[in-house]
């Protein structure tokens, strides 16, 4: 078995994968050509066109991450090639952590305390209780189920929305464009845990933001292309005024962007109530994803069957 490995820290990858797989040829894309060349599978985060024209045997790809959006535009990506992304791999828990943290911002006053102490004032906010702070997660994959049922367990009201029908207990769950529509009218705070595919770009857009109450706040860790930056600037108001008045949004937490790092003139950077974090919601773990990749490649290996992303539904 032919293995090929391209991502920042190949080397690594390498030694763990031809560490748990003695018997397979495990090279990088930093090899020869003669060496890298007749790959049998390709275990790779955002690889070159290069490397899919140089490679036409290709039996399977390992996405080293569980966004396949930059991997299903390459135009070099061969057809008919099954595609295994990781499937939580360890991020829920790290993505829980960041979730929590965004809607605590919000539910306990943490955004309006921070302006305040700029402008030396001690006055208490009243508190929301959490039966009466309705949450919304957009995406009820792996990892979006995970989020759901950890802030529910937290006591939280939470509304699960996915394309098609789910499940989940302690989850109010909506599906399709109607199911959107309902939840949108009546969550606190929207968190967005959706795939980058045709049919959620831009899912958030001015109609999306104006379904939702007054003084809801946005949490995106999930994808840049969910959200149309011009809407949820609207959204937001005027950045040169710190509280949000009359605006539709409280405010974001955002972590993903539809181009990163964010540019430096993003007016996204300048408003006051927005808070950037560079895509780091859920690092993955090496132990727990190479565990995925391991049991992927054996099981391609031994002629079985593993389940695949469906490239036209993108995820």
């Amino acid at each position: 078995m032919q293995i090929l490995i391209h991502s920042t820290d190949a080397e690594q990858w390498r030694a763990a994968i031809a560490d748990a797989l003695p018997t397979a040829s495990v090279v990088t894309s930093e090899a020869s050509l003669e060496l890298r060349q007749d790959a049998d599978y390709l275990v790779a985060w955002q690889p070159p066109g290069w490397l899919f024209e140089e490679q036409p045997h290709l039996k399977g790809i390992l996405n080293l991450g569980a966004g396949v959006d930059a991997l299903l535009a390459n135009p070099s990506l061969p057809p008919g090639v099954p595609i295994v992304k990781l499937r939580d791999a360890g991020m829920a828990d790290p993505m829980i952590d960041y979730v929590r943290y965004a809607v605590l911002h919000f539910q306990r006053d943490f955004d309006r305390y921070a302006r305040q102490q700029a402008h030396l004032q001690w006055q208490e906010q009243p508190l929301v209780p959490k039966a009466d702070w309705a949450i919304g997660v957009l995406g009820l994959g792996a990892i979006g189920a995970r989020v759901a049922q950890a802030l529910a367990a937290d006591g939280f009201p939470v509304h699960g929305w996915s394309l098609r029908p789910k499940n989940l207990d302690g989850i109010t769950c909506h599906h399709g464009e109607a199911g959107l529509k309902a939840l949108l009218g009546q969550v606190t705070s929207l968190v967005t845990l959706l795939p980058d595919t045709p049919a959620t770009r831009g899912i958030i857009d001015a109609e999306a933001l104006a379904a939702l109450p007054r003084g809801a706040s946005l949490i995106n860790p999930g994808r840049g292309s969910l959200i149309e930056e011009t809407a949820l600037l609207e959204a937001l108001g005027p950045a040169d005024r710190e509280d949000e008045g009359d605006a539709r949004l409280r405010g974001a937490v955002l972590d993903a962007f539809p181009v990163e790092p964010l540019p430096a003139d993003s007016p996204l950077w300048q408003h006051p109530r927005v808070l950037i974090t560079p895509h780091m919601a859920a690092p993955t773990p090496r132990d727990a994803a190479l565990a995925q990749v391991i049991a992927t490649l054996r099981a391609w290996q031994a002629g079985e069957s593993v389940p695949s992303i469906d490239p036209a539904a993108g995820y």
